[in-house]
């Protein structure tokens, strides 16, 4: 999974998306002077706090969260509200002495998405045990429990609240879903995903968890509106942010892409990540493109992937070719005339049929001779086994973002050695690979002691 899953961020990406509130909801008095401050009124909040009430919200959570460091008894609810809103450390250092379950849950996730997991567990137990939502606290504990790294006790105590009514709960399956997930299934965890998702439409982790595996597919329509949708209330993930607006990318929607990026560095201004995305989408909006420049490359792209078999050539000519490997007009701009001579039985009345094939079509033989694979630097039986190992592993080793993925799906990269092969020029010329993603490659070949062909 994305390792900003449970990173969460303020506003959304689709504030036009979402029905705007219907009567002024009165944050600072829910968060202030409620006599009861809990589920209900949490609830009202996340239903009022996106699209126009998000900038009233955050108002009254800074108010209260000044007010809190005289007055103790705020503390929880600006704990709460700063949660909501993403600031998970400044959340957890409000709720570190919260005597009740109900601010220990909301300590518990902000533990978690700190990644102080085995802490966060223990403050899931304890809200609990002083009787918040037991059931559900017993499957958040699980799920950091898994997250620490214990995956059989996780399961263990996941399935012991079946007979509480766990099984009934959309956490139950969400969290079966991640289980499964980490042990490899990943077919098993997307059906305990979507049985989450129809359970509650609202569900943010398992909304994001599908969305994330759809991309992983090439689902990328799919994968966006699940983005929208965990998106579409808070509490906000950063990660989710992230990954919609690399999709938005890469379908050329550069100002709803710049907006993802921009709100994740509204929410954490150190984010490298999306500050190197964002400057990619500014240097992609200042590119000119020449849209008949760009049909002219797509018609010579198409002709030159034709099979020669397409065309009229003698039966001697096609034999030759196919003897030398050549199938298409592309292979013929990448051979020597000397080299098509010295085929057999390929003589100069095949030259002279090929050449004027060529010149009926606007192309020549060895026009793109340049561009003709190169053989490897060194040859794969000169290298160690180990080598040959390391070279022959998926790009996907080297667990890459998804925009990186994507280029490399786009440029035909399989293998690191097809990688190594390649010169950062050759890789930023792939459409959406911009510095970032060459950085990010370069950091990720260095960790086995690879680069790329003249770095």
């Amino acid at each position: 999974m994305d390792p900003n899953h449970d990173r969460q961020s303020p506003e959304t990406p689709l504030g036009a998306s979402i029905p705007p509130t219907l009567q002024t909801v009165d944050f600072l008095g829910i968060l202030k002077d409620s006599p009861n401050f809990g589920r209900d009124e949490v609830s009202t909040l996340l239903a009022s706090a996106s699209g126009p009430g998000a900038s009233e919200f955050r108002k009254a959570v800074d108010t209260v969260a000044a007010e809190a460091r005289s007055n103790p008894d705020l503390k929880v609810r600006a704990g709460v509200g700063l949660f909501l809103l993403g600031r998970h450390e400044r959340a957890a250092e409000m709720l570190a002495d919260t005597p009740d379950g109900f601010g220990r849950y909301y300590l518990a996730q902000a533990l978690s998405t700190l990644g102080k997991h085995e802490q966060a567990a223990e403050e899931f137990k304890a809200a609990g045990k002083q009787g918040f939502e037991p059931v559900h606290c017993t499957l958040r504990r699980a799920g950091e429990i898994r997250k620490a790294g214990n995956l059989e006790e996780a399961e263990k105590l996941i399935r012991s609240t079946g007979s509480e009514g766990g099984a009934r709960l959309a956490e139950y399956s969400y969290q079966m879903g991640c289980a499964m997930f980490d042990r490899g299934d990943t077919f098993g965890a997307i059906e305990y995903f979507e049985r989450a998702v129809d359970m509650d439409p609202h569900h943010s982790q398992a909304l994001f968890s599908l969305a994330f595996q759809n991309a992983l597919f090439g689902n990328d329509e799919d994968a966006i509106q699940l983005y929208e949708r965990c998106l579409s209330k808070p509490p906000y993930y950063l990660g989710a942010l992230l990954n919609l607006g690399l999709l938005y990318e890469d379908q050329e929607n550069y100002p709803a892409a710049q907006y993802c990026f921009e709100r994740v560095l509204q929410q954490d201004p150190t984010n490298e990540r999306a500050r190197l995305y964002l400057k990619d989408i500014e240097a992609t909006s200042d590119m000119y493109y020449d849209e008949d420049t760009l049909k002219e490359q797509h018609r010579l792209e198409q002709l030159l992937n034709r099979p020669v078999t397409d065309f009229e050539l003698s039966v001697r000519s096609r034999n030759c070719l196919a003897g030398m490997a050549i199938e298409t007009l592309g292979d013929l701009t990448e051979i020597s005339e000397q080299e098509l001579l010295s085929g057999k039985n390929f003589g100069e009345t095949s030259l002279t049929e090929v050449r004027e094939l060529m010149d009926a079509h606007g192309l020549t033989i060895g026009q793109n001779l340049h561009e003709k694979s190169r053989e490897p630097d060194v040859a794969i039986r000169d290298m160690s086994p180990q080598e040959q190992q390391l070279l022959s592993a998926p790009v996907s080793d080297l667990n890459l973002s998804v925009r990186s993925r994507k280029c490399m799906s786009r440029l035909g990269i399989a293998t690191l050695g097809e990688l190594v092969q390649r010169t950062p020029d050759e890789l930023l010329s792939a459409k959406n690979f911009g510095v970032t993603s060459l950085n990010e490659i370069r950091a990720k070949l260095g960790e086995v002691n690879l680069k790329l062909r003249n770095d």
